[in-house]
């Protein structure tokens, strides 16, 4: 049973209960205003925001391993689902909040399923560099759908490309008042994060705004409020949706589920090695599924493991998941005795305090690292930014798996090849495959960087021909030098093949060098051994070359 719950706890004595219940707090202090925003991004009522933090936090806290990830609510994942939802139903209508309840709990499903069959590996697929683009991409949305409010104008459309039309033709009607209210909170934020990014800023002007709001009756100014808020413990119970509506919502959760695996796992990983820890991923995705199922039958939205919060409730000093468990606690007291005067926030107070979140998603550190070193890869994270701004989230996530899973297969297809040509010493180096280059006079030793698979065994027979022919003088021996190579299908076997018989008729010998297990298995399976036959198949390159120097046609050749 111990395996199985309370893995994100592990041995602690007293002094470190106490270190991770005071960093519990303080973190509840630092997010209760993000929770109330992201609430807002969701398109959920406000106090949903507190439920995100409240039996989420235990369900995760009994059942993941991580001693760090903090599990909340998350601007990605509400973008993405939020996008969707608004066409099916009206924000924050009793319609949507079921809506966004079943997403959670399709979610939930799909993280077990994943737990069931440990596919924590699948986080590994969608790539760092356009993890940063569609994370910047989300920033840039969320920051101009919080204009409006900011602004003190009307802005309701769901498309970025026309909420800053809305906007821009909206400006004549700005509350001055709200502007002002905005730039005082926003730059308190800003300014309050360089200095310490531990000050609780956010609290600050959250309580401040109340309290004047209160005092000054920002609601006859112009300022808008958000309402009264229900308080008391959340309801519990099962989101009542058409079965049309949950075959709708499955490819939104899928989307969830996506962003939630990879966020989660990268984060649990950092942390997990920043402090010499082992973390199970597959009991993190049972302690995730675990915490979207409760949200979803407490009548809030879904939940992911935050990297903001993580390193926020680290900076605090947790290193347990009693931290979480105190940042609930506070939570239920917020509930049950101080949701009155929340009906006092101005709405522009909580659009910039979501607007300075989706600023700081924006990594323009990351991007500008990226640039430096792969330009490349850059563009890739560039073209998923933009398409998350123009498309829709749900379309810039799926964006952002296919370019993840494209560089990949463009990198299998076109790997690099080398081959081994004589330097000003007469050494042996490696080089690129370049035709009319050769090791040595009647010899050519070719390095092939990747599986031979169908899409490209033909590069591979392509190269080797054009090497061959292109020779400063005839090619007697030809060393591929298999070291890369751990795999070979049926199409790329056959390839293999017809390019060995070519060589043959060519009088041209082939030995295969550094050939593992697994090729060895292959190259049986698929007849390839019997072509180039036992006597030339080698575990090294040194064998190899001794071979061919023992050859009459290879006699003569010095490394």
């Amino acid at each position: 049973m111990r395996r199985i719950l309370f893995g994100g706890f592990g041995p602690f004595n007293r002094g470190a209960a106490l270190r991770d219940a005071f960093a519990g707090l303080t973190l509840a202090f630092m997010n209760i205003p993000q929770v109330l925003g992201y609430a807002r991004i969701a398109g959920m009522p406000v106090v949903t925001g507190l439920y995100t933090v409240l039996l989420p936090l235990v369900a995760f806290a009994l059942f993941g391993s991580s001693r760090h990830l903090i599990v909340a609510a998350d601007s990605a994942t509400a973008v993405i689902f939020s996008t969707q939802l608004s066409d099916m139903a009206t924000p924050a209508s009793e319609k949507y909040i079921a809506l966004v309840g079943m997403v959670a709990l399709l979610t939930a499903g799909i993280l077990f399923l994943a737990r069931i069959f440990k596919l924590g590996f699948l986080a590994d697929f969608l790539s760092r560099t356009v993890l940063v683009g569609f994370l910047t991409g989300v920033g840039f949305q969320v920051a101009i759908a919080m204009l409006g409010e900011m602004f003190g104008v009307t802005v309701d459309s769901h498309k970025t490309p026309i909420q800053v039309w809305q906007f821009l033709h909206s400006l004549p009607q700005v509350n001055l008042p709200t502007i002002a209210l905005s730039a005082v909170v926003v730059a308190g934020i800003l300014v309050g994060r360089r200095i310490d990014p531990r000050l609780p800023v956010s609290l600050v002007a959250v309580v401040g705004s109340i309290a004047a709001s209160a005092a000054y009756r920002f609601a006859d100014r112009g300022i808008a409020v958000i309402g009264p808020v229900p308080g008391g413990l959340p309801p519990i119970g099962f989101p009542d949706v058409a079965w049309s509506d949950v075959l709708a919502l499955l490819p939104v959760a899928g989307s969830c589920f996506v962003m939630i695996i990879a966020q989660s796992a990268a984060t649990s990983r950092a942390f997990a090695m920043r402090y010499d820890e082992r973390v199970d991923e597959n009991a993190d995705i049972l302690g995730l599924s675990a915490a979207n199922a409760v949200a979803a039958v407490s009548g809030t939205f879904v939940v992911n493991g935050s990297p903001t919060q993580t390193a926020m409730a680290d900076r605090a000093g947790a290193r347990s998941q009693l931290a979480q468990l105190a940042f609930a606690g506070v939570v239920l007291l917020v509930l049950l005795f101080l949701t009155g005067p929340l009906q006092y926030l101005p709405r522009c107070v909580l659009a910039s305090i979501v607007f300075t979140i989706a600023i700081g998603m924006i990594e323009v550190k990351g991007l500008r690292d990226i640039r430096s070193e792969s330009p490349g890869e850059f563009y890739l994270a560039a073209i998923t930014a933009a398409a998350v701004v123009a498309i829709g989230v749900e379309q810039g996530i799926l964006l952002a798996i296919a370019l993840s899973l494209f560089r990949h297969v463009r990198h299998s297809y076109s790997p690099h090849a080398l081959m081994l040509a004589p330097d000003q010493a007469d050494r042996w180096i490696p080089v690129p495959a370049t035709p009319g280059k050769q090791t040595a006079p009647g010899l050519i030793v070719y390095r092939f960087g990747a599986d031979l698979f169908y899409a490209n065994a033909n590069r591979f027979a392509d190269e080797v021909r054009a090497l061959v022919d292109c020779a400063p003088t005839p090619v007697h021996w030809l060393v591929v030098d298999a070291s890369a190579i751990t795999d070979i299908d049926y199409a790329a076997a056959q390839s293999v093949r017809d390019v060995l018989d070519d060589l043959k008729r060519r009088k041209i010998e082939v030995a295969f060098a550094r050939v593992n297990p697994y090729l060895r298995s292959d190259m049986d399976r698929h007849h390839i051994t019997p072509v180039v036959t036992d006597a030339r198949i080698f575990a090294t390159l040194h064998e190899a070359i001794a071979a061919v120097r023992g050859d009459p046609l290879g006699a003569h050749i010095e490394p």
